[in-house]
């Protein structure tokens, strides 16, 4: 049976190489077997002829007279002694000596030849059978001998392959076919393999004949019916190595190490699979050759069966069968080791993970086990194998590189071996750990991700509340003066510089995932769509965009206004990576369950996706700095050309929304980032209410142009100016005293009354103190001692039925949770304008 894998071609033989053996007296010609026909020389007759006459007139012109008739009478014999010898050499009955050895020799070799060889004319008559034909045959000399075509008779493909090899035949060409007989010849059950060949013989007479040889196969397919496989319904390379070694077994015969020229044979243990899927044990001698350019040829493997009833020694037998599964199926990859190091054994996965470190190298080198681990990681494996071979107890495993790949890791653990054989000191027992590596290098950064958001968003926090009071001022001060007034331009810079260093504020908090969020449901499409006019003016004339969406896009539920954010950031970041001009694509898709298992992120977990790819071909991000480039304030930009918080601004916002971001990129080629937000399965909500089903669709064509916009609105007079007014009372919770203030001085402005309190706890006391009915109660929610959900909470059970108002910096989600159950609040997300402020008071009380 061939097996074919790669280049390689492995010949499965069966338990003993097959050889013919004869005794002296057998190797003689067979008796009545059939002898080639000899042809005469009549043109060396007549040139024999022609200078016997010759001769004998020479002599006569010589001679004396008197001797002439006595010459002439004996040249006469001569002549007729020569005509008759020439005769008989001409038709064969007589040879000369060289030839006949010749010819003796070659028939002996033919008559003695394991293969069965038979010679048949044109006219279809036997010329000649050696004796192991007439064997196959079953009878003796080539009287009544039946040629191959008669012989081989059966079912319909022997028949055809039969009439293949006649016709070749007849045609004066050589063929080969292999047919599978049942009965075989001279038997009466079972099956065999027969190799028949033919090609045309020319004969010294110009006399066409063929030269049949069959040969018994059999024994070299013994291996398919061990694995119950009928070759006959299989072509070339029909089956592969793969298919009949399970597990890593296959490593262990493809990854044969050797050097230039030379031939390698190892012993291995294996199990290989039956058609039905069960194990067959056996044991393989596996021979590889080597050219001189170091490149495995075709190599030759010998299997012993080593199923039960097999084996003498029964008990010896299922013991080492059993260990040999164990040994090959581990988890672990296994090796034995002598003190320097050197391999003599290892299982299927010990070659699957190290045997590409072997490929190339010299035999002197190739087989120690320290060639599989990086240069600087040696001398650790080095000194665990010297402590295992001197007998060490404990020896503490050792987590190494791999040559083969940087990024690829092995733990290996070294035991010592007692009294081992051929030298062996001890087992080597590695565990690939890149994954669990790539899993520590992950969470590690998520962990200083996070450390680093509780420190932005703690930042952010304070500096609202800073940013608060000066925008509130600045409002208080914009009352009172007018726009002719010279100091109303110096107020507005401070207030626009406020809301700069607010919106840098708000990138911090993203990168926190405490940013204000607005969910709503949406489509990636609609959005990039809408998107793409303003992005084709961000990234210039230079850059080309390219925009395709996948078909039926999921929704997502996402703030509209910070993924729109997200967008323009990335889209800035590639402009910039292509200063000379590129390609910005813009990708999306729906990513299944099954989808996203095979996307090979360890941190995201199999679920329904919606994807968008923003890619580039600019220049690329180095390997080194890729895992920073969502850290707040790293940049590659020049000083003043950036703040480094765009991309952590986009992470914060994507891991707000429970999604997933990813980076690939490649110096010199570009960058893709892959954006990952779950499906949203449920009734479509905008702003808490249930989305407009007529909405008109928004599009825009690629020469830019927008349609099927919405209609102009009608126009309609101003609406009047809503009364701020009020005269309730409100508490005012806020532990900043600059921001308690303002947010005081503007609610008495609008005729509210205010009471005041710097803590959750001093508000409780201002309750108490307090006789008459309190309104409303607008709060922060961090603050010492007590934050703002618990004092509420506190105050619901004083009974105090006042609505609220809480003032943060963060999102709602971040204190929503903590809140009583079923109760409801106003939000204001600091830092807020007078005006907003007092809109938000007006519309809780209604």
């Amino acid at each position: 049976m061939t097996v074919a894998d790669g280049s390689s071609m492995v010949k499965n033989a069966s338990l003993e190489a097959t050889t013919s053996t004869q005794s002296p007296s057998s190797r003689a010609a067979p008796t009545g077997a059939g002898r080639m026909p000899r042809a005469g020389h009549a043109g060396l007759l007549l040139a024999l002829a022609g200078a016997l006459v010759g001769a004998g007139i020479a002599v006569s012109l010589l001679a004396s007279e008197k001797a002439q008739p006595l010459i002439i009478g004996l040249l006469a014999l001569l002549a007729v002694m020569g005509v008759f010898a020439l005769f008989a050499g001409a038709v064969g009955i007589i040879e000369f000596a060289g030839r006949t050895t010749r010819n003796d020799t070659t028939k002996a070799v033919v008559d003695t030849a394991s293969e069965g060889v038979i010679i048949v004319d044109t006219d279809g008559r036997v010329v000649y059978a050696n004796e192991a034909y007439q064997r196959l045959a079953g009878t003796t000399g080539t009287e009544n001998l039946l040629t191959v075509e008669r012989l081989f008779t059966g079912a319909s493909d022997v028949s055809e392959a039969i009439y293949r090899l006649a016709q070749a035949a007849r045609d004066m060409r050589p063929a080969s076919e292999e047919v599978r007989l049942s009965p075989p010849l001279g038997g009466f059950d079972g099956a065999a393999w027969y190799r028949i060949r033919v090609r045309p013989l020319e004969q010294p007479d110009g006399v066409r004949a063929a030269v049949w040889t069959v040969a018994d196969v059999t024994r070299d397919r013994t291996l398919a019916g061990w694995l119950d496989y009928d070759l006959a319904q299989f072509g070339p390379g029909g089956l592969k190595l793969r298919d009949l070694v399970p597990g890593e077994g296959a490593a262990l015969l493809s990854g044969v190490p050797g050097g230039a020229g030379e031939v390698r044979t190892e012993t291995h243990d294996l199990d290989l699979r039956r058609r039905g899927g069960h194990p067959l044990p056996v044991r393989v001698f596996h021979r590889v050759a080597y050219g001189y350019d170091g490149t495995p040829g075709a190599s030759r493997t010998l299997i012993l069966n080593r199923s039960a009833g097999e084996d003498v020694a029964e008990g010896q037998r299922a013991a080492e069968v059993r260990f040999a599964r164990f040994f090959n199926n581990s988890p672990l990859a296994i090796a034995t080791i002598d003190r320097n190091g050197r391999i003599a054994r290892s299982n299927g996965l010990f070659a699957k993970l190290f045997g590409a470190a072997f490929k190339g190298q010299d035999m002197a080198e190739a087989r120690s086990i320290l060639s599989v681990v990086s240069e600087r990681d040696r001398e650790s494996l080095t000194q665990a194998v010297a402590q295992a071979a001197a007998g060490a107890g404990d020896i503490a495993p050792v987590e190494l590189s791999l040559v083969m790949d940087a990024n690829r890791s092995a733990r290996f653990f070294v035991t010592s071996v007692e009294n081992g054989e051929d030298g062996e000191a001890a087992i080597v027992y590695a565990l690939d750990t890149t994954d669990q590596r790539a899993l520590q290098a992950q969470f590690a950064q998520a962990q200083k991700m996070q450390a680093v958001g509780e420190l932005a968003g703690g930042v952010a926090h304070d500096f609202n509340n800073v940013l608060q009071g000066i925008i509130g001022y600045a409002d208080l001060l914009l009352v009172n003066h007018r726009p002719t007034d010279p100091s109303f331009d110096d107020i507005m810079q401070i207030k626009q510089n406020a809301n700069r260093a607010a919106s840098l504020v708000r990138h911090l908090l993203a990168f926190s995932r405490r940013q204000t969020l607005r969910p709503q449901v949406m489509h990636f499409g609609e959005v990039l769509t809408d998107l793409t006019m303003l992005i084709k003016k961000l990234v210039g004339e230079r850059i080309s965009l390219d925009v395709k969406h996948g078909r039926d896009l999921w929704p997502v539920r996402a703030d509209l206004i910070q993924f729109e954010q997200v967008i323009v950031n990335l889209a800035v970041n590639a402009r910039d990576a292509m200063p000379n001009g590129g390609v910005l694509s813009l990708r999306t898709r729906n990513v299944t369950a099954a989808e996203a298992a095979d996307v090979g992120e360890a941190v995201m977990p199999a679920a329904d996706y919606v994807a968008i790819e923003v890619g580039d071909t600019g220049s690329g991000i180095p390997k080194e700095i890729i895992d920073k480039i969502f850290q707040p304030f790293f940049t590659t930009k020049e000083v003043g050309k950036g703040t480094g918080l765009g991309l952590s601004m986009v992470y914060g916002f994507v891991k707000q929304s429970e999604g997933f971001i990813f980076c690939d990129s490649e110096v010199g080629k570009g960058t893709v980032f892959r954006i990952y937000l779950p499906r949203h399965v449920g009734e479509a909500v905008v702003d808490g209410q249930a989305e407009a089903k007529d909405k008109p669709a928004v599009k825009v064509a690629e020469n830019g142009a927008v349609t099927g916009a919405t209609p102009a609105p009608v126009q309609a007079d101003p609406p009047a100016k809503p009364d701020l007014t009020g005269s309730e009372t409100v508490l005012l919770v806020e532990d900043e005293e600059a921001v308690r203030a303002f947010g005081a001085r503007a609610l008495a402005r609008h005729g509210y009354r205010v009471l005041e309190a710097s803590s959750g706890i001093d508000a409780l006391h201002v309750v108490e103190e307090h006789d008459g009915p309190i309104s409303l109660i607008v709060s922060d929610v961090v603050m010492p001692e007590m934050d703002g959900p618990t004092m509420l909470g506190e105050l619901r059970r004083k009974g105090i039925t006042a609505k609220i108002i809480f003032c943060s910096g963060y999102a709602e989600e971040a204190f929503s949770r903590n809140l009583p159950e079923g109760e409801t609040f106003g939000f204001l997300p600091k830092p807020f304008t007078l005006q907003k402020m007092i809109e938000e008071v007006k519309k809780a009380l209604g």
